[in-house]
């Protein structure tokens, strides 16, 4: 029979029977959004199942359950993964380094009458003229609130570099 209405080979249904559509909920989801009246310290309260879960789980990390202790502090972790996400901290303030030169320091000093040039040493330019501490400001720092007494040795040392300006070294075995 020629004068029908499928051909002979093909389906009358060639999609298939349609799938069966299911929503994206779990048991979980469906469970959680139930509520619960719960009785608290003689009053009532609704709570999701979910809420219900936690508050059992809080009360049996406080009677010391190491499992749901250790529930406990994963949902701590989660909360402040989901806060600091929410909420990225501040950037720190740029550090600042100084770098301290000796030239920027002498020249800083002579702008300020800290100090001044003395005499050119012998055998040399405008870079062997020392520099001189003003008399203000070598007795502003030995009077300075809480400093070290200086020691005889000290004193002898100060007066005689004050009485022979030209010689500015320091004796052997001491520091500068």
């Amino acid at each position: 029979m020629t004068g029908t209405r499928f051909s002979k080979g093909q389906s009358g249904n060639p999609k298939g029977r349609p799938r069966k559509v299911r929503p994206n909920v779990s048991a979980f989801d469906v469970i959680f959004d139930r509520t619960l009246t719960v009785t608290q310290n003689g009053l009532e309260r609704e709570l999701t199942v979910d809420e219900g879960l936690q508050l059992q789980t809080y009360q049996a990390a406080l009677k010391g359950s190491r499992m749901a202790i250790r529930h406990v502090l994963r949902m701590i972790e989660k909360r402040e993964a989901a806060l600091a996400k929410r909420d990225p901290p501040k950037p720190k303030p740029v550090k600042m380094e100084i770098e301290h030169d000796a030239d920027n320091a002498d020249a800083a000093m002579l702008i300020l009458g800290i100090a001044g040039h003395g005499e050119a040493l012998p055998g040399g330019g405008p870079a062997t003229r020392p520099l001189l501490i003003a008399t203000w400001a070598a007795q502003a720092a030995i009077s300075r609130p809480g400093r070290r007494h200086l020691d005889a040795r000290a004193v002898e040392d100060i007066e005689r570099l004050v009485a022979n300006p030209g010689k500015l070294r320091w004796p052997r075995g001491r520091g500068q």
